[in-house]
């Protein structure tokens, strides 16, 4: 068949090389309808070179295309030889100062974490290696396509826009010139005329639906009856599928099968039949019919060969505009001019729009060729990107719509230029100001989800396969909300106010559909029978947790717009809890004579829900009021007087009960679907807008309302209230013999909800509740985290929360809280917590789960001990609350809370039945410890004329009122100090009254008369402060001068000493030898003289401290901890041999600890002094024999140790060793006396000896006395 071809295929070849490109843009030159002419020659050519069989010739249609095609086009664009115009061209030109270089798959992007504006800001290699950028931290990652080099835009980059191959020249200024200014009019013209005729002719072919004709201008008179079967790619499919059903339905081997799948896959679509129309419909309807079974079909169109030939050359069109406009950004002008230009048909007419609007109609390979072709004109061209930019939001919503219906990964959806245009930010900026582009994405997301409840709340139960499908693609607007926010204005207008204040409403709407999603009841009686649908709702959840931070930070920047935004998240706030209905009872609560009155609801038989935006959105803004401090600044301009405290902290009290009942059991019948709910609740991931947002909204109720009014409300929330209500509950529930795991359950929820207290007064360290910064809240992370254990950077870096930029803030800090251990050959670098920082760990920090918080107690308290220091872990001194959060501390010293704390010591002093737990009892003491830490701080911080009203120590000395009596608070803590079952507690009990007794000194020692003084008294002891504070002052100065000369000195005699090392030496000498001889002197009897006898002296033990080279461990030395050994080399030597030509008859049997005087051979031990465990080196060994064994004899490469006879190189320095040698102690150290009465005086020793040797010399003189 191909041999029949062949003169064909030649002769057709011959006929299209005598088409002169020249003559043709002669004639096009000279024409009045240049369109018409073009067309026409187009219709007679393209299908004569395009789609000539079934199997194309890429390398021949190319060429073809070029000299008959496109040559004409060149001519007529330059009106010359188009070798010289082009030349001409680029030397006119002044090139871009944008790189652009579009990405390949897997092609290596550098981003600089010090100077991008956002992540998405990156370098190609050849930029970031010409940059300042080399020498900063940089992230390197891999593209997945499509996106391109921001080298030059100096939008992207804080600094060092530039590389020196794009950098400005010194004459040069960044303002926008106009590029055709280098190119001749007449260049202009025909450029405009030639660009018009050729794109349009691409967009119109490339868009066009029909299958079987041609639009009316490329139709021929001659026109074949051949056609293609062509298969798209679809993202459903799977190769198995594809591959057995072209088997079946073209008869092609599995090979050819793999090659078609593989290029549909790749390029998007490829014909498989080519022929007849009849042919190539059936082999359409066998495919359809197979792959229509279970889910849609593979897509199939049977299309005129013409067709197919006139699309293939729209492609090489759109390839050749792109390289044509790189001579030129003149040429790339005019280009982006034709393609911005309104049609006839008004608005999307423009040839650009079209393109977009049928995006997820084309087929991968076209959409690609397009793409390219927009990156390297429409975004290189800073006036022409922000039309496009306009044309790109306008169409956005439609847009956005095709590309979820579509299947095709969003690298190959118009819809992923939203990262090129959205996180430039003056784009950004005027794209909201002028297009409200935050409304419409808001609004796009929410039209998307469709599914809601009664309540208008997000349903995702019951998900079909295709809205899951449809969900995950929904995502990506969340994305570009990211985008569009991810760099924050400097400078605010009244048009970016308004329209971001537009899209606040909108995005509280959103959260207002997830405001109570997915309620939950809890499962009594039975199990549940099917796990609910929970994952959809976290999903959109941690999408959104950057954007809620991003809006938060929005409205920081400007004090108007955070206190409209605050207004009008209060009001939907207002409104969700208008809807909810819970059955809300009225109820009294009284205890110590308080009542307060608030609803009848419990957590364990009502619906409860986990999700809870529109709260925690408020709960960050009313943290802003304190933090920019507009909350005192404009007290009138907000609605703090009409805010409701109960109705603020209610749903997030409940849901941090529901965690309490979750741990202490009572939902196990709920499955696992909750408990992964919980899970994400607490973890990294979602904290920060979850967790933490509750605890900081429960401190802003708590800090506007009685403490003994939220105690009561939180006691009946954690259905506690009937407990610490009820007079002698511990002796009752003694008397009686309840159900254990009910009194479980209530200390679990006891110990829960004094956790949370502690949470409450403790968790100061957010910016705006008290008075730090971003940095002491980094800081206290880290120091927690390797306060559990030493960590690595890679396991430090997960355990932070990052922000939008991906940055965790370590770096910056870590340093100050810690000392980076360096690996040994086999280990990790850890990063060790300093001492210093040890006494700012809190046991109870907030995000630590259960089981780090066991391990951080365990390891902190055996630190404790290693340091000879008492085991007590007191509660940390914490910064002073803002103004707006100040009045929190005053929990600690209401009378409800004394009420809990004093029946908990008394359930312990009772030490009767299960009511107390010691987890119970260490929670209250780090609470009364909180309490005088907090009383200490106001005594020594309080100005004189201020009244101290924290007076924690007085209430706790006062006993128990009438009728109980009971002793007082500080009375059972002195009781409890001797209880022999509180071993573990005693330290810190011992800690509280020693604080106790500081506490009561400072305020003797501070105490002064509350009478009013007169005016002069006042300023005496003022004038009296300042010179008590000038003179510390001075004092301070001087001992900072003393420290820096002794420094100076210190630093000399070091130089003075390595400069003379030799005269140094020389003294040294002389010194030892003067000691020497006035050791003879009467100097002697003050030395220490060290018996070595059977009365010996007892030796002082030094510490001997080792560290292993493998596992980096630092150990003492002594018989209890692990066995050490060096590195070390045994052999052979005759360095000392007076007889080198002996040899050793029995070297098996030969002892050599006992030699001859002729030292023949003796045994030489080197070591070169690097420690290891035992373990470690009999590891390390195992496997460097392992590692021989497992090489192949051919491949094992000459070495210079021996493995068979058990050599190795120390794992430090590389040293040749054969063995190891044991690290021991001194034998003093092991053996503290010897024993020397079972051994003989030296009298004894010296008589026997003496006999021994007059024994042997009379048996030598009877042997040589001749019998």
């Amino acid at each position: 068949m191909a041999s029949e071809l062949e003169p064909e295929v030649q002769a057709l070849d011959r006929s299209l090389l005598e088409c002169s490109a020249e003559e043709t843009a002669g004639k096009w030159l000279q024409a009045t309808d240049l369109t018409r002419e073009v067309y026409q020659h187009l219709a007679h050519y393209v299908p004569k070179i395009y789609c000539r069989g079934p199997n194309p010739f890429p390398q021949k249609e190319d060429m073809l295309a070029h000299q008959v095609l496109l040559g004409p086009m060149e001519w007529y664009l330059c009106g010359e030889d188009p070798e010289l115009g082009f030349s001409k061209l680029e030397q006119t030109n002044k090139p871009s100062h944008l790189c652009g270089r579009v990405f390949k798959v897997g092609e290596p992007t550098y981003s600089c974490r010090d100077c991008a504006v956002d992540p998405t800001c990156v370098l190609c290699m050849e930029c970031f290696l010409g940059s300042i950028h080399r020498d900063h931290r940089y992230r390197m990652t891999t593209s997945g396509g499509g996106g391109f080099c921001d080298c030059g835009d100096t939008e992207a980059w804080k600094e060092g826009p530039h590389c020196q191959k794009h950098e400005l020249n010194t004459y040069e200024t960044e303002e926008e010139e106009d590029p055709l200014v280098h190119l001749s009019e007449d260049v202009i013209a025909r450029t405009y005329n030639i660009f018009a005729i050729m794109f349009q002719y691409a967009v119109e072919i490339l868009t066009w639906e029909k299958e079987s004709e041609l639009p009316p201008d490329l139709e021929m008179i001659e026109k074949s009856d051949t056609y293609y079967c062509m298969l798209f790619n679809d993202e459903v499919h799977t190769y198995e599928q594809v591959i057995y059903t072209l088997q079946k339905a073209v008869n092609c081997t599995q090979k050819e099968a793999i090659g078609f799948a593989t290029t549909v896959d790749r390029d998007g679509r490829r014909s498989v039949r080519y022929g007849e129309f009849q042919y190539c419909e059936q082999a359409k309807s066998i495919i359809v019919r197979n792959t229509s079974r279970q889910t849609k079909p593979l897509k199939v169109q049977v299309m005129h060969s013409s067709i197919v030939a006139h699309q293939n050359f729209g492609l090489k069109v759109l390839s050749w505009l792109g390289s044509i406009i790189g001579y030129s950004d003149g040429l790339r002008r005019i280009l982006c001019q034709v393609g911005l230009q309104e049609g006839p048909d008004g608005e999307n007419s423009s040839l650009v729009d079209r393109l977009m609007l049928s995006d997820s109609k084309l087929w991968k390979g076209a959409r690609s060729v397009y793409h390219q072709l927009f990156m390297s004109s429409l975004l290189m061209d800073l006036k022409y990107k922000k039309l496009f930019a306009v044309r790109f939001a306008k169409n956005y919503e439609r847009l956005q719509s095709d590309y979820v219906t579509d299947d095709h990964d969003r690298e190959f959806s118009i819809a992923d230029f939203s990262v090129q245009i959205f996180t430039v930010p003056s784009l950004a900026r005027m794209l909201i100001t002028e297009e409200n582009l935050m409304t419409i994405i808001i609004k796009t997301f929410m039209d998307h989800l469709r599914h809601r409840d009664v309540q208008g709340r997000f349903q995702f139960e019951r998900y079909t396969a295709l809205q899951a499908f449809k969900f995950r693609r929904v995502q990506s607007l969340i994305l570009d909300l990211k985008y569009v926010l991810i760099s924050k204005p400097t400078e605010w207008s009244d048009g970016l106010r308004q329209k971001f204040l537009e899209g606040f409403d909108a995005f509280l709407e959103l959260l207002k559909c997830m405001q109570g999603m997915d309620p939950i009841t809890r499962q009594v009686g039975q199990h549940i029978e099917m796990e609910p649908e929970w994952e959809a709702a976290f999903t959109l959840q941690m999408k959104l947790t950057h954007v809620i931070s991003m809006i938060q930070d929005w409205c920081a920047l400007d004090e108007k717009v955070l206190i409209e935004a605050y207004k009008k998240c209060l009001a939907v706030l207002t409104q969700c809890h208008g809807g909810f209905t819970d059955g809300e009872q009225p109820v009294t609560l009284s205890i110590c004579g308080h009542s307060v009155e608030t609803i009848r609801y419990c957590v364990s038989k009502e619906k409860v829900s986990i999700h809870l935006p529109v709260s925690r959105l408020l709960a960050g803004l009313h943290v802003l009021l304190s933090k920019s401090e507009v909350a005192y600044k404009f007290p009138e301009l907000l609605p703090l007087s009409e805010l409701s405290p109960p109705m603020l902290i209610e749903h997030p009290l409940r849901c941090l009960v529901l965690c309490a009942q979750v741990h202490a059991g009572m939902w196990r019948r709920n499955g696992f679907s909750l408990v992964n709910q919980i899970y994400y609740y607490h973890n990294v991931k979602c904290r920060r807008e979850m967790f933490d947002k509750d605890i900081i909204m429960l401190q802003t109720g708590v800090s506007m309302m009685d403490p003994n009014h939220f105690l009561m409300i939180m006691l009946s929330r954690f259905e506690l209230y009937q407990i610490f209500s009820t007079p002698d509950y511990g002796k009752k529930i003694s008397s009686e013999t309840p159900h254990k795991d009910l009194v479980q359950q209530n200390n679990t929820l006891i110990e829960e909800m004094l956790y949370l207290i502690i949470m409450l007064v403790g968790e100061r360290f957010s910016p705006g509740v008290g008075q730090v910064n971003a940095t002491d809240e980094i800081k206290r992370e880290i120091i927690h985290q390797l306060s559990i254990k030493p960590m690595a950077h890679s396991e430090l870096v997960k355990s932070l929360p990052e922000d939008e930029n991906k940055e965790t803030g370590m770096e910056s800090v870590i340093e100050a809280v810690a000392h980076f251990k360096k690996p040994g050959l086999t280990g990790r670098g850890m990063y060790e917590l300093k001492p210093e920082c040890a006494k700012e760990f809190n046991l109870y920090f907030y995000h630590f789960s259960r089981a780090e918080q066991s391990k951080a107690e365990e390891a902190q308290r055996k630190l404790k001990r290693q340091n000879k220091e008492d085991t007590a872990l007191p509660p940390p001194v914490l910064p002073p609350f803002c103004p707006l959060f100040a009045s929190l501390v005053n929990i600690l010293q209401s009378d409800v809370m004394l009420l809990i704390m004093r029946t908990v010591l008394q359930w312990t002093v009772e030490h009767s039945g299960h009511i107390w737990s010691e987890s119970m009892l260490q929670r209250v003491l780090h609470l009364i410890g909180m309490a005088l830490q907090e009383e200490k701080q106001h005594l020594e911080n309080v100005m004189e004329e201020h009244v101290i009203t924290f007076t924690f120590t007085q209430k706790i000395s006062k006993p128990g009122e009438a009728p109980n009596n009971s002793p007082s608070i500080l009375a059972m803590l002195e009781t409890l100090q001797n209880a022999p079952y509180l071993e573990v507690h005693k330290d810190m009990i011992k800690w509280i009254l020693k604080t106790f007794n500081a506490i009561k000194k400072l305020r003797e020692s501070s105490s002064t008369s509350p009478v009013v003084e007169t005016e002069g008294t006042i300023m005496e002891e003022s004038s009296r402060d300042k010179d008590k504070a000038e003179r510390k002052r001075k004092a301070e100065i001087a001992r900072l001068r003393r420290e820096k000369i002794m420094a100076q000195m210190s630093e000399m005699q070091r130089h003075f000493i390595d400069e003379n090392k030799e005269l140094f030496q020389q003294t040294l000498e002389l010194d030892s030898s003067v000691s020497a001889v006035l050791d003879n002197g009467p100097v002697a009897s003050d030395m220490t003289l060290t018996a070595l006898g059977p009365a010996q002296t007892r030796v002082p033990e030094q510490r001997q401290c080792a560290t292993c080279i493998l596992c980096q461990e630092e150990q003492e030395v002594n018989a209890e901890s692990k066995a050490m050994v060096l590195a070390a080399f045994v052999q052979r030597s005759t360095v000392l041999s007076k007889d080198r030509s002996k040899f050793i008859q029995d070297p098996e049997n030969y002892d050599p600890l006992f030699m001859h005087p002729d030292l023949s051979c003796g045994i030489h031990t080197g070591s070169c002094g690097h420690i290891m465990h035992a373990h470690c080196w009999q590891r390390y060994f195992d496997s460097v024999q392992a590692k021989e064994q497992r090489r192949q004899q051919r491949l094992r490469l000459h070495t210079s140790y021996d493995v068979e006879n058990g050599e190795f190189l120390c794992p430090l320095c590389e040293c040749l060793s054969n063995t190891v040698i044991p690290l021991l102690l001194p034998p003093r150290n092991v053996f503290h006396g010897l024993n020397f009465s079972d051994q003989p005086n030296l009298t004894q020793w010296i008589r026997t000896i003496s006999q021994q040797i007059k024994a042997l010399q009379v048996l030598r003189k009877e042997e040589s006395t001749p019998k």
